[in-house]
């Protein structure tokens, strides 16, 4: 089979590969729709997680069954389905301590394109299947059911890490389309005020419709100095890191308030240290929480979410500003993803409709 890959650092190109098969538990899947990430830009550009040769990328697709283990029982071929970016091993002890995305190991639970061939290819492998697929309904459309396999439920958990309590203020920074998920989990989880942290204006107007009411440039100044005005010198109940670098984590450790929580589901893919400022964070005595966190996968999120859209409490169309037609423009999306034009959110390949 065909697929497109990470030769190495720096490298990437169209390579064949055996055709896989599926376990008792598994399936194979053929994808209908895909979408590139930075995380794949982190992974091959910046070495984020090492050295990578012939592996095959992308975790974010949907398609349709075309094969199954003997022990799959929800599952068929010709189903169409929506493949979570995380599929755990879910017989694990991890899973039963309550961090499925760490099944047998820190990350472990993201596969595709991190230790294991990914999504861009003419067919892809799914471990345990019945717990890491869920049908997808007719009336959502491919584009908007490849934004919930990584971008919706990203932007969630980072929205669900930060604790969001009714009327929390919210600084979101990055406003990508994981913090514009991030903006929308906010929104939905009873924030009041959510200040969104950006420049591009294609992401700005999307910011205001998932609920940001102020905007922060970046390109104007320091963040921080921006929030403290906007706030009063108070600053926010609750920060949600989307993007960013290396200094970020100081910037939101600075504009949290006392008591406040920073969750992160930013791929931080350099540097060594992520810096917290001594005196910002009371010497360490302030009660500003820090937690970073993986996106859920498995079936049951991916349900839930799928739910969540179906039931019109979630637009997803508005990431997608790209659609390319045909397996073989994989390539030119990635390369949109790593160059970020101005009018850029999301591109989407489809490959069969």
């Amino acid at each position: 089979m065909k697929g497109f890959a990470m030769l190495g650092i720096n490298k990437v190109g169209w390579i064949e590969k055996d055709y896989q098969k599926a376990g008792s538990y598994d399936a194979i899947v053929r994808p209908l729709a895909v979408s590139p990430c930075t995380s794949d830009i982190h992974t091959v550009f910046e070495g984020a997680i090492g050295d990578r040769h012939d592996m095959i990328l992308g975790h974010e697709a949907v398609g349709v069954v075309v094969e199954v283990g003997s022990e799959v029982k929800e599952f068929k071929p010709g189903d169409r389905v929506v493949v979570p970016a995380i599929t755990p091993d879910w017989r694990s002890l991890e899973v039963q301590a309550g961090f499925h995305q760490h099944s047998n190991g820190m990350l472990a639970g993201w596969k595709f394109s991190n230790f294991k061939d990914g999504v861009f290819a003419e067919y892809f492998h799914v471990n345990d299947a019945d717990m890491n697929l869920a049908l997808l309904p007719d009336e959502i459309s491919l584009e908007s059911a490849v934004m919930i396999t990584d971008m919706m439920t990203t932007g969630f958990h980072g929205a669900e890490n930060a604790e969001i309590q009714m009327g929390s203020s919210v600084a979101v920074i990055g406003i990508g389309a994981v913090g514009l998920m991030s903006i929308a989990g906010a929104k939905l989880n009873g924030a009041g005020r959510i200040i969104g942290v950006g420049s591009r204006p294609v992401c700005v107007e999307a910011a205001k419709f998932y609920g940001a009411n102020d905007i922060v440039n970046y390109r104007d100044g320091d963040i921080v100095k921006q929030i403290m005005d906007l706030t009063k010198g108070k600053g926010v109940d609750r920060v949600i890191m989307a993007g960013g670098g290396i200094e970020t984590l100081a910037q939101a450790v600075e504009m949290v308030k006392p008591g406040g929580v920073v969750s992160n589901v930013n791929y931080h893919g350099t540097g060594d240290i992520l810096p917290v400022p001594r005196l910002a964070w009371g010497c360490g005595m302030a009660h500003k929480k820090i937690v970073g966190g993986l996106c859920p996968g498995g079936r049951l999120r991916m349900e839930m979410l799928i739910d969540m859209v179906k039931y019109n409490r979630v637009d997803l169309s508005k990431l997608v500003t790209h659609v390319f037609d045909g397996f073989e423009n994989i390539e030119q999306a990635l390369l949109l993803m790593k160059d970020k034009p101005k009018d850029l959110i999301k591109p989407v390949v489809i490959i069969e409709r």
